[in-house]
């Protein structure tokens, strides 16, 4: 797939005076302008000849360039700022065809019907993943709320995952993403770790200095490339996942203890603990996905022995007899569902602080 010669990009002086972007600085708004990044951005992305590509929020097109040169069959971008219209008028003239803009908030924006109008072919959940691709170097505000929003879409495989098991990869900085990464026993283990683990196979790619990008942020940047599982692990995670970092630096046993009624409390939790062959005496921090996987079959199985469990919270102290008559009294056999978004989308603080299993 042959194509014109891509425009070059502006100079960096005038870049910023073109862009106005010291205008933007509080938004967060930082471009990749250095080729040999963008281009190994997109080659660690995996992304290949004939591929259809997703980018989010493209600036002056950068990223979009070096993804044009790979040959890709079709490249949709999204982008919020009408600043950056102009300069990617030139790209798709010299796309062939292949580029196509979108003016839209990536987080109320619906790829599906993108690839549907466009006739993209759907793969099998259970297929190796396709040659296809989201990709984004983002605002540092809009990282975080859009991959909650990509989770939850990736678990329901909705959105661009209603095409199979297509990677995405994103720009956060570098503190999020070494969280989304985070390994057991590092103090980088967080909700969002163990989230993100047991939805897809996040991995952390490269470092990227601020100096490489216009304007210079105050801090590095990771990239991070999620593939998605063939399915969430188990089910109740989210109320498991709670209650595990309800005081992370405690005991687990601890923590577990209080998703029992207090004369079900021990040997419910010796019960799960032993089951996932967990030792109740080390920290959130020091939980893998495996045994987070353990542990959430295990509980859902208490909570189908005894209806009400689930619905259970320790604050209110509510009898199971009551619960039990409760609607969803025992947990639906569905795959994993992240909190619904507001339209302002959540933050990484807040999801690790104010967190709360929608099945309540």
């Amino acid at each position: 797939m042959a194509s014109h010669k891509l425009p070059p990009l502006p100079a960096l002086r005038d870049f910023v005076h073109i862009y106005r972007l010291t205008a933007r600085k509080i938004l967060s708004q930082n471009y990749l302008m250095d080729m040999n990044i963008t281009r190994k951005l997109v080659r660690s992305a995996g992304i290949e000849p004939g591929a259809y590509v997703v980018e989010i929020g493209p600036g002056p097109g950068g990223i979009t360039r070096a993804i044009l040169e790979q040959s890709i069959r079709r490249c949709d971008v999204i982008e919020l700022d009408k600043r950056f219209m102009p300069a990617l008028e030139p790209l798709v003239e010299a796309s062939e065809n292949r580029l196509f803009v979108h003016h839209g908030d990536a987080l109320k924006f619906d790829i599906e019907p993108i690839w549907m109008d466009a006739k993209v072919p759907k793969h099998d959940w259970l297929d190796e993943p396709p040659n296809m691709h989201l990709i984004g170097n983002l605002p540092f505000d809009i990282a975080s709320p859009l991959i909650i929003k990509y989770l939850r879409e990736m678990s329901r495989r909705r959105g661009p995952w209603a095409f199979g098991r297509v990677p995405l990869t994103l720009t956060f900085q570098l503190e999020v993403a070494k969280r989304i990464c985070g390994k057991i026993s590092t103090l980088d283990r967080a909700r969002i770790s163990l989230v993100s683990q047991y939805v897809a196979e996040p991995k952390f790619l490269f470092e990227i200095p601020g100096r490489s990008f216009t304007p210079k942020p105050d801090v590095a940047v990771g990239v991070v490339k999620f593939v998605p599982r063939f399915e969430p692990l188990v089910q109740v995670v989210q109320k498991v996942v709670r209650h595990l970092f309800m005081y992370k630096n405690k005991e687990i046993h601890k923590c577990i203890k209080t998703m029992y009624p207090d004369d079900m409390a021990d040997d419910l939790t010796h019960e799960l603990l032993s089951y996932a062959r967990v030792d109740p005496n080390k920290t959130s921090h020091n939980v893998g996905i495996e045994e987070l996987a353990d542990m959430s079959a295990c509980y859902d199985k208490q909570c189908r022995r005894f209806p009400g469990l689930f619905l259970y919270y320790f604050e209110d102290k509510q009898p199971l007899e009551f619960l039990k008559n409760k609607p969803n009294a025992v947990p639906r056999v569905y795959g994993f569902t992240m909190p619904e978004l507001n339209k302002e989308g959540i933050s990484i603080k807040e999801f690790d602080t104010k967190w709360i299993p929608t099945e309540r």
